[in-house]
């Protein structure tokens, strides 16, 4: 049966194209991914299809299940693979200590491990300098990641597929960050499970001879690929945060643990950001400049050179960050508990729906600047 869909999607749609190519950006945090199929989620009943889908550890997981289903199978593919990996049965809540019950699931995951995640590895706490062999030195096995993608996940579809997946991954032997793009590349679930192989946790994953570790150690938030992509495409970037890069000042060891997380993974965005809005009015500072050169001077092959620099592109940055929970700590991206991540889905889905209703890609912008920076955080 064919979607109807309402006016108010095809106004949305149509000034999402007005402005570009869009892109959704997801990050990595592990349980906190459930922000992102929140956002997804809303975009979904907007009638909105991402053109590329970029991720890093968790968001590459996310985003391998958008991108690797067809549109009618992506929310169905997206609850099973969060109901697979909640667990199965929670510490209850201490009215006393109420952080008590989430400190006891943290630890409970610790020793288990998570169904359709991940296992123990035995071998791995008989010490660190036992010999585990470069594909499975971590203190836990992904392999039942690995069959929980092998079965959610089309490798067909996306090497098919109009939708673009980028995942990111860092080489191990030369900290080099590595993105796969099914533009050139032909993904399978090796590539995924590569941008997910968190160390010491996770083991590396081999690829054409070589290992590779999750991505987020490079760059937790793979926003540089879409803006150093040549040649350049005006884009709307949603780029999907769950860590907060602002915080108050930590007054416990377990406060510290916790700033130092979100410090550590919300990736210097801000900086980024003001690095790539300087470069981006530099190009279309050339572009105007541009009219000013003698058309004779312009067929100048040093002179086209430098022309090159210049672009009239805009891109739209939607910053969608998610909200801290209540009594949220530094175990917070291990929080697979049932009632986390329906909490943190449905923050996706309001914050989404929010900057989707506000759509502040559209209006009069200064013609000389070419990133602009719209946030949405959320709150619960």
């Amino acid at each position: 049966m064919n979607e109807v869909v309402p006016e108010s999607k095809f106004q949305t749609c149509a000034a999402i194209k007005e402005a570009g190519q869009l892109v959704l950006v997801l990050q990595g945090g592990g349980a906190l991914g459930a922000y992102q199929a929140g956002v997804y989620h809303a975009m979904h009943d907007a009638g909105i299809e991402p053109d590329w889908v970029i991720g890093t550890s968790i968001g590459a997981i996310n985003a391998s299940l958008i991108c690797g289903n067809e549109r009618a199978d992506r929310l169905t593919a997206l609850h099973e693979f969060w109901h697979r990996v909640s667990l199965s049965g929670n510490w209850p809540s201490w009215p006393v200590y109420p952080p008590l019950s989430q400190i006891l699931n943290y630890w409970s995951i610790l020793h288990s491990g998570l169904q359709s995640f991940f296992d123990p590895n035995p071998l791995a706490f008989c010490g660190p300098h036992v010999d585990l062999g470069a594909e499975r030195a971590g203190y836990y096995s992904t392999e039942p990641l690995r069959r929980t993608l092998s079965d959610l996940v089309d490798f067909g579809l996306i090497s098919r597929g109009k939708m673009r997946l980028t995942v990111g991954a860092a080489h191990v032997r030369t900290s080099q960050m590595r993105y796969f793009d099914s533009k050139a590349d032909e993904l399978d679930v090796r590539h995924i499970m590569a941008s997910g192989a968190l160390p010491p946790a996770f083991p590396a994953v081999r690829i054409d001879g070589e290992l590779y570790w999750d991505g987020g150690i490079l760059s937790n938030t793979p926003a540089e690929i879409v803006f150093d992509e040549y040649p350049r495409h005006s884009s709307l970037i949603f780029a999907v945060h769950m860590w907060n890069p602002i915080g108050q000042e930590p007054r416990t060891i377990w406060e510290v643990m916790h700033r130092h997380k979100d410090i550590q993974y919300s990736s210097r965005i801000a900086s980024h950001i003001t690095r790539q809005k300087q470069l981006h009015r530099m190009r279309h500072i050339i572009e105007e400049l541009a009219s000013y050169v003698p058309a004779a001077e312009r067929q100048s092959k040093r002179i086209q050179d430098m022309l090159a620099s210049g672009c009239d592109t805009r891109m739209h940055v939607v910053r969608l960050l998610a909200p801290s929970l209540e009594h949220e700590d530094q175990t917070k991206d291990v929080d697979f508990s049932k009632a986390g991540i329906r909490a943190r889905w449905r923050a996706g889905y309001e914050n989404a729906q929010l900057a989707i209703k506000q759509a502040p890609w559209r209006g009069e912008f200064d013609q000389m600047e070419g990133v602009l920076l719209h946030e949405f955080v959320g709150t619960e």
